[in-house]
C-alpha cells in the first residue's frame, strides 16, 4: 500500500475528522480574534477618543500581524515540520489576545494585536497544510471547506459577545478579547494528539518514520515509493522532484504563486474591508444603533457560515472552478445593488449582506484555502499557502484603512463602488486562471498546473493532465 493509498484508507476516517476539527478550532479563533475588535471599536472610541486614523489603525493591526506570521511561519512550518508550529502558534494566540485585553492605551492595543496577528497567520499554512495532507483524495475540498466554515462561526460568536458582555460598562471589551484567549487554552491542548504530516516526513526524506506514524494509524506500515517522497514522477513538471530550496518564483511554480496570491489579494480587500465594518455599515446607512447593529452583523455571519456548508457540499461534486466564479459573480451583483440603493431599511441592508456573505463563502470563501493547498507540492505547501495568506493581508489592510477614509470624503454609498471594481477584477482572475483540482491526487495536481507552462523543449504530458482519483 503506498502512502496516498494509505492516507485514503476508509480507516482513518475518524482521525481524518479529528485533524479537521482541531485545524476548524483555530480557524475559529482567528474568525473570533479579527472580528472582535469590530465589535470593540465603538465602545473604544468613546472610552479613549481616538481618531479615525488610529481606529483603522487598531483595526488592521492584527492584519498586519498576519502577514508576519504567514510568510515567516509558514515557510517555518516546511522546514521544521507541521506538528511543531501546529501547536506553539496557540500559546502566541494566548499570551497575547490576553495582554491586548489588560491594554491601557491605543499604543499598546495595537502592539499586543499585531503580535496576536502573527499567532493568526502562522495558523492558515499550517492548518491547511496538515488538513490538507490528512484528507482522502475523495473528500479533500469538503474538510478544507469545514475548515473554511469556522471563520465565520467565530466571526458570528464575537459578535455575540458584544451582546452577553455589552452591559459590563468600559470593561466589557476587555472580557470579549480575553475570552478569545480562554478559547486557545483549550485548542492548545486539544492539538496535542495529532502527530506530524507523514507526507512531510516523506519530502523530508523520513520514510520510516513516515510509515511509523500510518502504522500507528491504519495498524500496518505502508511501502513507500519514490513518486510519494515530495511530489509525483521525477520527469513531469520540468524534469524535477520538488525540494525543499524550490522557490516559489521559479518558472515551475510561478503560475500557481501569481494566481493564488492575486485571488487572496482581490477577495481580502472586499472580505475583511466590508466585514470589519459590518457594523458600522449598517448603522451608517440605516441609522441603526450600535446594538442593533451587532445582531445585524451576528445574522449576516451566521448565514455566511451557512454558505461554507452549503460549498462543503458542492465541492467535491460541482468541482473548484464553477462555484469560485459563480460566488463572485453573485457577490460582485449583490455590492452593485447596495451601491445603487439609497437609504435602505435596516432589513434590506442585513439581507443583501448576508446574500454577499453567502456568495462569497460558498465558493471563493473556501478556495483561498484549498487552492494553495492543493497547488504547491508538499515541500513548498507551507510556504505557499503562507505568501497566498500574506499577499491577502495587503489586501485586508488597504480595505480596512481606505475604506474609512473614503467614507469620510466621498460617502458611504459611493465608497462602495471600490469594492464592486475588486470583485469584478477577482471574477475576471477567476474566469481565466482557476483551476479544476477535483478528484486529483495531491502529489499530482501542482504538476499539472506547473505543465500548463513547460519549459522550453519539454511538452506537458497529456496523459497525466487529465488524470484523477475518485479515492475510496
Amino acid at each position: 500500500m503506498t502512502l496516498s493509498e494509505s492516507l485514503d484508507n476508509q480507516e482513518l476516517t475518524r482521525f481524518r475528522r479529528k485533524v479537521t476539527a482541531l485545524s476548524s478550532a483555530g480557524m475559529f479563533l482567528d474568525g473570533f480574534d479579527l472580528t472582535v475588535i469590530a465589535v470593540a471599536l465603538p465602545l473604544l472610541e468613546k472610552q479613549w477618543h481616538i481618531s479615525g486614523w488610529v481606529v483603522g489603525l487598531t483595526s488592521s493591526s492584527a492584519l498586519i500581524g498576519m502577514f508576519v506570521g504567514a510568510v515567516v511561519l509558514g515557510r517555518l512550518t516546511d522546514k521544521i515540520g507541521r506538528r511543531k508550529v501546529y501547536a506553539f502558534d496557540l500559546i502566541l494566540f494566548i499570551v497575547f489576545a490576553g495582554l491586548a485585553a489588560l491594554s491601557q492605551n491605543p499604543a499598546e492595543l495595537i502592539a499586543f494585536r499585531f503580535l496576536l496577528g502573527i499567532a493568526v497567520g502562522a495558523d492558515y499554512p499550517i492548518s491547511t497544510s496538515l488538513t490538507s495532507e490528512f484528507s482522502a483524495t475523495h473528500s479533500r475540498g469538503r474538510h478544507l471547506a469545514y475548515m473554511s466554515s469556522f471563520y465565520s462561526a467565530g466571526a458570528m460568536v464575537a459578535y455575540l459577545m458584544g451582546i452577553v458582555f455589552g452591559g459590563l460598562g468600559d470593561s466589557s471589551w476587555r472580557w470579549m478579547l480575553l475570552f478569545g484567549a480562554l478559547l486557545a487554552l483549550i485548542v492548545a491542548l486539544m492539538r496535542q494528539s495529532v502527530p506530524e504530516s507523514p507526507r512531510w516526513l516523506t519530502s523530508q526524506g523520513r520514510t520510516g518514520e513516515a510509515a511509523e506514524v500510518l502504522g500507528g494509524l491504519v495498524g500496518s506500515a505502508p511501502r513507500i515509493e519514490a513518486a510519494d517522497e515530495g511530489g509525483a514522477d521525477p520527469s513531469a513538471a520540468g524534469g524535477a522532484k520538488p525540494s525543499a530550496r524550490a522557490s516559489l518564483l521559479s518558472r515551475q511554480y510561478l503560475r500557481a504563486t501569481v494566481f493564488v496570491c492575486a485571488f487572496f489579494f482581490l477577495f481580502d480587500v472586499v472580505f475583511y474591508g466590508i466585514q470589519l465594518y459590518t457594523p458600522t455599515v449598517l448603522s451608517g446607512i440605516t441609522g441603526s444603533s450600535d446594538k442593533l447593529a451587532s445582531v445585524g452583523s451576528a445574522c449576516v455571519s451566521a448565514v455566511g457560515m451557512l454558505g461554507i456548508f452549503a460549498g462543503s457540499l458542492l465541492i467535491d461534486r460541482w468541482g473548484r472552478r464553477p462555484l469560485v466564479i459563480l460566488g463572485l459573480a453573485c457577490q460582485a451583483v449583490l455590492l452593485t445593488i447596495l451601491a445603487l440603493v439609497a437609504s435602505p431599511p435596516f432589513a434590506v441592508v442585513v439581507l443583501i449582506f448576508a446574500a454577499g456573505l453567502f456568495s462569497a463563502n460558498i465558493g471563493p470563501g473556501v478556495m483561498i484555502l484549498l487552492y494553495p493547498g492543493e497547488l504547491f507540492p508538499t515541500p513548498l505547501r507551507g510556504a505557499g499557502v503562507g505568501v497566498s495568506v500574506a499577499a491577502g493581508r495587503i489586501g485586508a489592510v488597504l480595505g480596512v484603512l481606505v475604506f474609512p477614509h473614503m467614507i469620510e470624503s466621498l460617502g458611504l454609498q459611493h465608497s462602495l463602488w471600490m469594492f464592486v471594481a475588486v470583485g469584478v477584477a477577482a471574477v475576471v482572475l477567476s474566469v481565466f486562471m482557476a483551476p479544476e483540482t477535483k478528484g486529483k491526487l495531491l502529489e499530482e495536481i501542482a504538476d499539472e498546473y506547473a505543465q500548463e507552462a513547460p519549459a522550453p523543449g519539454r511538452a506537458a504530458d497529456p496523459a497525466r493532465a487529465g488524470r484523477g482519483t475518485a479515492g475510496p
